[in-house]
């Protein structure tokens, strides 16, 4: 990694932050005082645990990577760079596979309590879909560590994963979520009295005095706290990890400060500062942070805004330092324009589909026709074929690139080794061309009256999912559908505590790669039982052979066994008339002349990978 020293203005040192183990050299801030970038995204931050299901959302994960810490990241190339600084991973062993974690001494949480064992543990019971309770934990996917499903052994700072099989996808599997010592204080906020009098304390006056208070009151909750984490888990207390599971899942979500500091607990270079409802989030460099590059900016702000052109016109008038988003071909002129400012146009790893919901009781749900499923096939591969997918691309997406295809892969990134021959046969090329007469007959076929209601989903504000939706709904029109714009900037549908069933018959989005894992579909196209467990199926879709198919890939370790069982399992999604792929994100990053250090990155959280090497031009201005 590339450090630069500051010299023209005062630096921050971390308080008490002496030596990292390991090293010889002590530890210095390289946070320049009085510094403060803003950036912006187009949604708002609304959840802490970006590991759950309620929480996986990129605005939440661009949080998420800058106050914390974990033992790998992606560069721009993309690659997997191992980080040393937080802690070491090695496999031990390949029969059975066996993979020892262990934290470096010295790293610790926000409030000074150590990263520990303990909070590995309570990630693998969350993540793994492997231990009873009352109330079941709801991560985002349980890939790969559903295969763990004994109970790891841990150390003070490690812990020890055994897979009942292979794992293809191991070196990607894990890393440090929420606090454990964190989470029992939201499930058993009694217990956790002491502590927010402190913090309370501390909150009032800013003193250094008060916040070694706080954190000493912290370490003293967190040695009984983390050893009931512990216990609960090895000896299968189900009402205990019931009620760490509610707080998991629920108690992270916040669109204001909290006053509870344990809603927040970071360990990384940052950690969250202000929170302005639909508005902005700050976050403040973290002072005891010592494990790793130090970053230049005191404060990062991200600002929400969801018109790309709104925060072009920003960033124009010196408001914002970069962006990123969905561009247009008028966005992109925008940004050509201002002074001063760099652009670089790089193909992203997030690509646009539309999902049709299965069981909400609308037009393409088997329960509306008596339980028809042929019928409502018909109506599904109807509407699919109305789609101009081609006059989006060709409209909307070719003017920023030329040379943009429309995707016909669900699995499958465009340029990838084996992406042809998934088009070929997938089939994908069903919906190659809009066939309105082929659409109108399925109805006939169907026995379906016209017209029928189709309320259509997307992110209210966002200009191009709106264009999107115009070339749709005329399209759709001409073979007897009703579109409806039933778009909403919260997402709520992706919230099982608002809808257990998601009411749009039709949603459109993204879904952006955070690894270059092979396993991990199982998060979107799986087969959820109970609605808190739905991960990223958020439209009710379950087909015995895409999860057997989602199985099986997760163990196999051949590329060509690879590609065949991704085969399968499209050819089972594009059969069903699941939905569509729509088009590569074409990405625009922009930059003011007030920063150093910004680059492109395909996968999420995209420029963000290395802010600790942003730099501040005018510092101390």
């Amino acid at each position: 990694m590339r450090f630069t020293r500051i010299a023209t203005a005062g630096v921050v040192v971390a308080a008490g932050a002496l030596v990292l183990s390991g090293c010889t050299q002590p530890y210095e801030s390289e946070v320049v005082e009085g510094t403060e970038i803003t950036i912006a995204y187009n949604e708002s931050f609304f959840h802490f645990n970006d590991d759950s299901g309620a929480g996986n959302n990129t605005a939440n994960g661009n949080v998420k990577y800058m106050v914390d810490t974990m033992f790998y990241y992606y560069d721009d190339e993309p690659k997997v760079v191992r980080n040393t600084d937080f802690g070491t991973y090695e496999k031990t062993s390949d029969d059975p596979l066996t993979v020892e974690y262990e934290i470096n001494e010295g790293v610790v949480w926000s409030d000074g309590v150590p990263v520990s064992g303990a909070d590995l543990l309570l990630q693998w019971a969350a993540m793994s879909g492997n231990v009873e309770s009352d109330v079941a934990f709801a991560p985002a996917t349980t890939s790969g560590l559903s295969l763990v499903t004994e109970i790891p052994e841990i150390s003070d700072r490690g812990i020890t994963l055994v897979y009942d099989e292979p794992f293809v996808d191991w070196e990607l599997a894990f890393d440090v979520g929420v606090s454990a010592h964190g989470t029992y204080a939201l499930a058993f906020p009694e217990e956790y009295a002491d502590v927010q009098s402190a913090w309370d304390a501390y909150s009032a006056s800013g003193e250094e005095d008060d916040f070694k208070s706080y954190s000493d009151a912290a370490k003293a909750f967190a040695e009984d706290a983390t050893d009931a984490v512990v216990t609960a888990i090895q000896d299968g207390d189900t009402a205990t990890i019931g009620a760490l599971a509610k707080a998991w899942n629920e108690d992270y979500a916040y669109t204001t400060m909290p006053d509870n500091p344990a809603k927040f607990l970071s360990n990384g270079p940052y950690v969250i500062d202000e929170i302005a409802e639909d508005d902005y989030i700050t976050l403040a460099a973290n002072p005891l942070f010592t494990w790793g590059p130090s970053p230049h900016f005191e404060k990062i702000t991200i600002r929400t805004i969801a018109d790309s052109t709104a925060a072009l016109q920003a960033l124009q008038n010196g408001e914002l330092d970069v962006w990123t988003g969905q561009p247009t071909a008028d966005t992109l002129e925008i940004a050509k324009g201002i002074d001063g400012a760099q652009i670089e146009q790089r193909q992203e790893a997030s690509y646009e589909h539309l999902d049709l919901t299965f069981n909400n009781g609308g037009p393409f749900d088997p329960a509306t026709y008596g339980g028809d499923k042929d019928k409502a096939q018909k109506v599904r591969e109807a509407f699919l074929l109305t789609v101009p997918r081609q006059e989006i691309v060709d409209k909307i997406i070719k003017p920023l690139d030329p040379e943009a295809e429309v995707r016909n892969s669900q699995m499958i990134i465009p340029g990838v080794e084996g992406y042809d021959k998934m088009v070929e046969e997938n089939g994908s090329a069903t919906y190659a061309e809009v066939d309105i007469e082929k659409a109108k007959s399925l109805l006939a076929e169907a026995g379906v009256t016209t017209p029928i209601d189709v309320k259509f989903w997307y992110p209210e504000g966002n200009v191009r999912r709106g264009q999107e939706f115009e070339l749709i709904a005329a399209s759709a029109a001409l073979a007897g559908f009703n579109v409806i714009d039933d778009s909403e900037p919260n997402w709520e549908f992706t919230d099982p505590s608002i809808h257990a069933i998601n009411p749009h018959d039709v949603a459109i989005f993204a879904w952006q790669s955070e690894s270059l894992a092979i396993s991990g579909s199982d998060q979107i196209f799986g087969t959820y039982t109970d609605p808190l467990l739905k991960g990223g199926n958020y439209n009710g879709y379950s087909n015995p052979a895409v999860d057997e198919g989602l199985k099986e890939l997760e163990t196999l370790t051949e590329p060509e066994d690879q590609l065949a069982a991704q085969i399968k399992i499209e050819q089972a999604l594009w059969g069903d008339a699941y939905g569509l792929t729509i088009f590569q994100f074409p990405g625009l990053l922009v930059w003011s002349a007030n920063v150093e250090g910004v680059s492109a990155m395909p996968l999420s959280p995209t420029y963000l990978w290395n802010f600790w090497e942003w730099t501040p031009t005018k510092a101390g201005e």
